[in-house]
């Protein structure tokens, strides 16, 4: 699919059809959207831009419609991404980064005929305005005035083009429009020239310069100022070519995954005079700054220059040697020649590779900006210059999706063919942490080892990532090389830090660094950070990289203190579990703590092996989702004790496991187990044994949180046997209990119960106003199960409210969230819902796949309950389709379902169901009977059925009905 910005907005499918985008909210959406291309915005965001000052009473729902509309219109490029949503779309899908990349191409090109073809395909891809029709919307304002900022200047460089080819542009009507731009102008007043008409020429300087002066109060820039007296000369250089104005480079190869990068380093030098990038060795700080410096080229009078500083080299003297001023015996010294040379320039200087020689560049520089108000200086370095008015900018690696391009490209070069989507290739990029520089050794070696023996090698990749381009320097051409080369930067106390954080996974805290590293930590670890050989994250945490890891792992070994760090790892990790407060009020937070840091309690489990640090985990790895992880921690730490043995068997249970359920002899694993078979769908008999037994043990301690957890599973099996004055009192009991603990996990668990009651009732509002707070307090604790069901619930009510695509939206969205938690109930639960509503809508069959889908699931998992439902629904397929005897076998059997597990209000539904097969049948009398039974069990139970849910139980009565009218007019059924 493409999208047109550089006009009205378009949207075309990939055979060249215009692709409708109804409403205007919902264009304005994809408009934001295209703003931020290939970037997330936030729902929060998003919300602001779309209604502004006048908010709906609920942002987020307006814009979940918003977005469900679009995806209707676009598929999924559309995808939700924390905290909001992006559009997967390649930058050359969008018009206007077609148009960029286009540019770009032009720019690098050496041949005028070439520039010139390429900039005129690409201004023939503007169709009108910017953004056309949203320009007035503020979030639009600055892009839009940024891509015409970009036409413009593309539109200069064409007429340059021109001039350079001998050619005439016409740019008559757009001097007019756009009277102070220099560089039009100098085209202008160049073409004038060159056409005889040197009068006009000197005519338009005079207006220009007249025009600054009065609208400005500037001068005409030095480029044009020489032009002028070039004119008047006649000087006959005006006829050939331009100087060349920078000594970058030519690439060699395209630059990957960087154009956002280079973007937003143009804008800062545009405003910042000292831009340095900073970043690890490898992470393509050169490249980068030579990308973003050749475009730049244009924009400054006196060119753009770059100086590369190798080993030792003396600052001055390069700085000399790159902008031609030589070291010769003259009285004014070096030094002085430089600053007084750059004194008037309006100049980008590049210098490269500046951490070696961090002071005598940071004494050069600032004494340079102070002198040369019009110099800008881009430096790369793997530590900050660190002199007033730096503004540092991180250079960071490779997302996964350029890292695998670029693995891809490099591979292709070297002879070997691999797929950038294949999960081998995207974990060997993982594993490289996205640096290009390793990417780039790695793919010289798959051609010999290929891409799985090359993942299984990089334990080892000091030894294999060993072979890089001959003509980089010696620390860039093996990856080992390129650490050295940092590692020697640094002194003894930073060796020492940086060796013994490789023990830690994922990062750790600054209490963690200190516990681990037994050191003074602070100030070697600030120097780490500013070499970029430690990365800071929020928290904050300290990161290494994991070649750097690898690299320093290595020097911890030669050390002598693999051991010994470790076992102060486990330590400090083991603590740190036994301390976490995972009931009350301070859940959320050490949850997301605990998150945070379950690599490293992983690592302490491996080390360790004992079984206390998993039993001190287990309610840890449920709250966040890691059943897996329990499962293979329990399965891994050896001979399990009674509490261990449950733990494992209600984690395999809430996977989708069948397994033999231990004796349980504590409240604690009694409560666990019948939770995990109830949760999981299974044994319904059982879980309620189980959870009488841990009420009364829990009870018998006074442990009120016991209480509360096994009051709440018991209403719900309460509500799943029909009885609802039970499931009321222990959902209210359990919902206070919990409240008077702060512990919102356990509120979360009375949220079904309470909502299926509000439904019943036909209290929707009620009903969704329980399943929204509980799906805020799951997202909030990060409990993305409990968030899959609490979606499943509001899909419910919105099938029952009639609104059928935000009821699929929703279940669709559950369903793949409890299958990303390989939480199988969960995706049964919205499985259903999608079922009830394909019936709903007439899709019978996708309906009946569904259903028999979960049917077969509630059989495996000998959950009756479930059944009953399944079968009923079953019934109804067949009695839509005109089948009376696969209905009223179907329905039959449902009732059977229904009275072995005793719901009254199940035992109605499948009378009911029996009452469509047999008015099907035409017998009348009988199926009017089974519904006034159902309604009178209905009663009894304390629950009619709300009108919204009376569909089934209206048709059949309007058909009895009819049937009724032909028997009154004496005519045979």
């Amino acid at each position: 699919m493409r999208f047109g910005v550089l006009g009205p907005l378009e949207v075309w499918s990939a055979g060249g059809e215009p692709v409708g985008v109804p409403e205007t909210k919902v264009r304005a959406l994809l408009v934001d959207l295209l703003v931020h291309r290939g970037r997330v915005v936030s729902a929060d965001r998003l919300a602001e831009d779309l209604w502004a000052q006048r908010q709906p009473a609920n942002p987020t729902a307006s814009l979940q419609t918003k977005v469900s509309r679009l995806r209707r219109a676009l598929g999924d490029l559309v995808e939700a991404r924390p905290p909001g949503y992006v559009l997967l779309a390649e930058p050359e899908a969008v018009d206007l980064g077609r148009f960029e990349a286009l540019v770009l191409r032009a720019r690098r090109a050496d041949n005028a005929r070439v520039r010139a073809d390429l900039l005129t395909e690409a201004l023939e891809l503007w169709r009108g305005p910017a953004f056309a029709g949203f320009t007035d919307e503020e979030f639009v304002r600055a892009a839009a005035e940024r891509a015409e900022e970009q036409r413009l200047s593309a539109v200069e460089s064409l007429a340059e083009a021109h001039l350079e080819l001998g050619e005439q542009p016409d740019l008559a009507q757009l001097v007019t429009e756009h009277p102070l731009r220099e560089r039009l102008r100098a085209a202008h007043i160049r073409a004038l020239y060159l056409a005889g008409r040197q009068n006009e020429a000197i005519e338009h300087y005079e207006d220009l310069r007249a025009r600054l002066a009065d609208e400005l109060g500037l001068d005409p820039g030095p480029e044009l100022a020489e032009l002028h007296t070039a004119i008047l000369r006649q000087d006959p250089a005006l006829t050939r070519s331009s100087v060349r104005r920078t000594n970058l480079p030519a690439p060699v190869t395209e630059i990957v995954g960087r154009s956002p990068a280079v973007a937003e380093v143009r804008e800062l030098l545009a405003v910042k005079r000292l831009v340095t990038l900073t970043g690890p060795g490898g992470v393509g700080k050169t490249r980068l700054a030579f990308e973003t410096a050749a475009q730049l080229v244009e924009s400054f009078s006196d060119g753009v220059w770059l100086v590369e500083f190798w080993d030792n080299d003396a600052v001055v003297e390069a700085v000399a040697s790159a902008l031609g001023i030589r070291d010769d015996a003259a009285p004014v010294p070096l030094f002085d020649r430089l600053v007084d040379s750059l004194r008037d320039k309006n100049m980008l200087l590049v210098l490269d590779n500046c951490e070696h020689v961090v002071e005598p560049v940071a004494r050069l520089v600032e004494l340079l900006l102070r002198t040369a108000p019009a110099l800008r200086v881009l430096a790369t370095s793997q530590e900050p210059i660190g002199i007033a008015g730096e503004t540092l900018w991180s250079v960071p690696t490779l997302d996964n999706a350029d890292a695998t391009t670029l693995f891809a490209e490099r591979a292709a070069a070297s002879g070997y063919a691999v797929d950038p989507s294949s999960p081998e290739v995207a974990r060997l990029c993982e594993r490289l942490d996205g640096i290009p520089l390793a990417l780039e050794l790695a793919a010289t070696r798959v051609r010999v080892l290929g891409v799985h023996e090359l993942l299984t090698r990089l334990d080892d990749r000091f030894s294999v990532l060993t072979s890089g381009n001959r003509g980089a320097p010696s620390r860039q051409q093996t990856l080992r090389a390129m650490i050295d080369w940092s590692w020697e930067l640094l002194s003894e106390p930073e060796r020492v830090v940086l060796r013994r954080l490789a023990v830690h996974v994922d990062g750790c805290t600054l209490d963690a660094a200190e516990a681990v590293c037994a050191a003074d930590v602070l100030d070697p670890l600030a120097r780490l950070v500013d070499r970029s050989l430690v990365v800071v994250l929020d928290g904050p945490r300290y990161r290494l990289l994991e070649s750097v890891a690898a690299y320093s792992a290595e020097r911890l070994a030669e050390a002598g203190e693999l051991d010994v760090v470790r076992r102060r790892h486990h330590d400090y990790y083991a603590g740190l579990a036994e301390s976490a407060q995972l009931r009350g009020p301070e859940q959320r937070d050490w949850v997301l703590r605990l998150d945070r840091e379950n690599a490293n309690l992983r690592q302490a489990l491996d080390f360790g092996g004992d079984i206390r640090l998993a039993k001190v985990l287990s309610w840890y790895w449920y709250l966040s989702g890691r059943i897996s992880e329990a499962r293979r921690a329990f399965e891994g730490v050896g001979a399990l004790d009674p509490q261990s043995s449950a733990c494992l068997a209600g984690m395999s249970v809430l996977s989708g496991q069948n397994v033999e359920i231990p004796e349980a002899d504590d409240p604690e694993s009694q409560w666990f187990l019948g939770f995990a078979l109830y949760r999981g769908g299974m044994d319904l008999g059982a879980s309620e044994r189980l959870i009488e037994r841990a009420l009364a043990g829990y009870t018998e301690l006074g442990d009120e949180w016991g209480i509360a957890a096994a009051l709440s599973v018991r209403a719900s099996q309460a509500l799943v046997r029909g009885d609802l004055d039970r499931a009321r009192a222990d959902g209210e009991r359990a919902q206070s209990l919990f409240r008077k603990h702060g512990d919102q996990w356990g509120q979360l668990q009375t949220v079904y119960p309470l909502a299926a009651l509000a439904e019943i009732s036909g209290d929707y509002a009620r009903a969704k106003r329980l399943n929204r707070d509980g799906l805020r307090i799951a997202e909030d604790l990060q409990l993305w199960s409990e968030a899959a069901d609490r979606l499943t619930g509001l899909g419910r009510l919105a099938l029952l409210t009639g609104d059928f695509a935000v009821a699929d939206e929703l279940h669709e969205r559950a369903r793949k969230l409890a299958a990303r938690q390989s939480y199988r109930a969960g995706e049964i639960h919205a499985e259903i819902g999608l079922a009830l509503g394909a019936r709903r809508q007439g899709e019978l069959d996708a309906a009946e796949h569904h259903l028999r889908e979960v049917y077969e699931w509630n059989r495996h998992a000998a959950f009756d309950p479930g059944n009953a439902l399944i079968l009923a629904e079953l019934g109804f397929v067949a009695e839509l389709r005109g089948d009376a005897d696969a209905a009223l076998a179907l329905h039959t059997k449902g009732l059977a379902v229904a009275r072995h597990i005793g719901d009254p209000r199940a035992i109605a539904l499948a009378q009911e169901g029996l009452a469509g097969a047999h008015s099907l049948a035409g017998d009348r009398e009988y199926a009017n009977r089974l519904l006034d039974e159902a309604a009178a069990a209905r009663n009894t139970a304390g629950a009619p059925l709300p009108s919204a849910e009376r569909a089934d139980v209206d048709r059949v009565r309007a058909r009895l009905r009819a049937l009724s009218q032909v028997d009154g007019a004496g005519k045979p059924r």
